[in-house]
């Protein structure tokens, strides 16, 4: 379940009234707002593992179904599984210390930004247990519930063009993945890229593979923000590949064979965000779905 489908500050954007948050604020069926880029997967529809954990997630896991409990605390959420140590992909651990027990998955590169860096980590341990698994790449990984009991998915975190985080001291291989996450019942494979700088063979090899794609939608033009005076950089500069363009995203995940194919992690000034725009048409065109919140798929 996509429980979260724009980029960092969401949609609108608290600070923006560039066009798409204007319009988001005067008419949300021209631009529907949304959460913090965030996914949710679960091979029983009960035990749920998060792809990111989000400065949203209080608002989030109210989307997630789970089981009547006759505790005073309960949540479906058995771990968390991050892309990279950016904040609007991390900072969720830390407003789900009430867990008391938190399971993270990992690479090296990310749980020491997470430790030195952002500290992130230890200040969620002053309120809980945290266990982080570390994330080996190109490895399968059985993902497991905090009591150890196996869930039914396994994961497997690749290596993909990026920049780490500005407030990172170290540049590690591992410091920006994705992920495929396929279901040991079904056989059905899902991909989460909401971070991505380039398309190269091999990653769209990798891609070619899966029954669902979420991909990083962040920016329309590689010169949105510069056009807009919000940025000095481009979306390549963020380590973000735009969609559109002969190179862009779009042209080369049009080809791909994936049942579905969705475009996630929308940042506010992206016009695919307008129900009715040109390039939201473009995207449709070919095959290709813009992520909305609460969109849900079973593989």
């Amino acid at each position: 379940m996509l429980i979260g489908s724009a980029a960092g500050g969401g949609f609108p954007q608290w600070n923006c009234w560039c066009p798409t948050c204007r319009a988001a604020r005067e008419n949300a069926h021209l631009a529907r707002p949304r959460l913090q880029s965030s996914l949710a997967v679960s091979a029983d529809g009960h035990a749920w593992f998060l792809c990111n954990a989000s400065p949203d997630v209080r608002e989030q896991l109210p989307m997630l179904p789970s089981r009547p409990t006759d505790g005073l605390r309960h949540t479906p959420v058995e771990g968390i599984i991050l892309t990279d140590a950016e904040l609007d992909h991390t900072l969720g651990i830390a407003l789900l210390r009430e867990g008391r027990r938190l399971r993270v998955w990992a690479t090296a590169a990310v749980t020491r930004t997470l430790e030195c860096d952002s500290r992130i980590l230890p200040v969620t341990r002053a309120f809980a247990h945290v266990d982080v698994m570390e994330l080996s790449l190109d490895t399968p990984t059985p993902l497991r519930d905090r009591d150890d009991a196996p869930s039914g998915l396994v994961v497997e975190a690749f290596p993909v063009p990026g920049d780490p985080p500005r407030f990172a001291s170290a540049d590690l291989p591992g410091h920006t993945i994705g992920l495929v996450i396929r279901d040991a019942a079904t056989g059905g494979t899902c991909v989460f890229l909401p971070g991505c700088g380039a398309l190269d063979h091999s990653l769209l090899d990798r891609l070619a593979g899966a029954d669902l794609v979420f991909f990083d939608g962040t920016c329309w033009s590689d010169d949105e923000l510069i056009r807009l005076g919000i940025s000095e950089r481009t979306a390549t500069e963020m380590g973000h590949l735009s969609i559109s363009g002969a190179d862009g995203s779009l042209a080369q995940l049009a080809r791909l064979r994936a049942r579905h194919k969705v475009y996630t992690h929308l940042n506010n000034t992206n016009p695919i965000l307008l129900e009715r725009s040109p390039e939201r048409r473009a995207v449709e065109e070919v095959g290709l779905t813009v992520g909305m919140d609460g969109m849900h798929y079973e593989l």
